[in-house]
């Protein structure tokens, strides 16, 4: 994986344009990635809930959840599925709308400065070995591409916004992921 600067995508994924994203502030660049947890709904995986959350085209009849996150209007900049399929939704150099009422070590409003991604999952079931292989070749790019990315500035949804959000959850096993984005690194630097 890699990402094109002066389109701000990840290639050889999928796109699917989110309208809920707007412009960094002046001279900002992502420098925290924060890992989330999403399933729709809750629980089931597969289908095209996520997109339709995402591009505001959920049904809010379809299931009784889906009329108290319809009216939202969020997004993510990537989302990985289970089989470590992984879509983007926004441009990593627009503001992806994930966190909502954030801070990260003092700072605000992190959706000014972080890239959001999405794991199809929940808290509590174990997330799937391919979406580990796929989140940390992505993070591995992203640190590649954005000088103030780095493993150590990767964080949860729980750590930005504590006792509001519980995602990735118990159920992230975060010590294999930072072994894979490791080596996802270690990878990069030896191409």
């Amino acid at each position: 994986m890699q990402v094109d600067l002066a389109s701000g995508l990840l290639r050889g994924v999928a796109q699917i344009a989110s309208p809920n994203c707007d412009a960094r502030p002046p001279g900002v660049e992502p420098d925290l990635i924060v890992v989330h947890g999403i399933s729709l709904p809750p629980g089931e995986f597969g289908g095209p809930w996520i997109d339709r959350l995402f591009t505001n085209t959920l049904p809010q009849d379809a299931h009784p959840y889906f009329a108290e996150v319809g009216p939202l209007r969020v997004s993510s900049h990537l989302v990985v599925r289970r089989d470590g399929a992984v879509t983007q939704y926004v441009k990593f150099t627009d503001r992806a709308w994930h966190a909502g009422k954030s801070s990260f070590e003092g700072r605000e409003a992190c959706n000014d400065y972080s890239i959001g991604i999405e794991l199809e999952g929940t808290d509590t079931l174990d997330y799937d070995r391919a979406q580990y292989h796929a989140l940390a070749r992505v993070i591995a790019a992203l640190c590649e591409a954005y000088p103030g990315l780095s493993p150590d500035r990767v964080v949860g949804h729980s750590d930005i916004a504590p006792g509001r959000k519980t995602d990735p959850g118990p159920a992230f096993d975060w010590p294999h992921a930072r072994g894979l984005i490791d080596r996802a690194r270690a990878r990069l630097n030896r191409t």
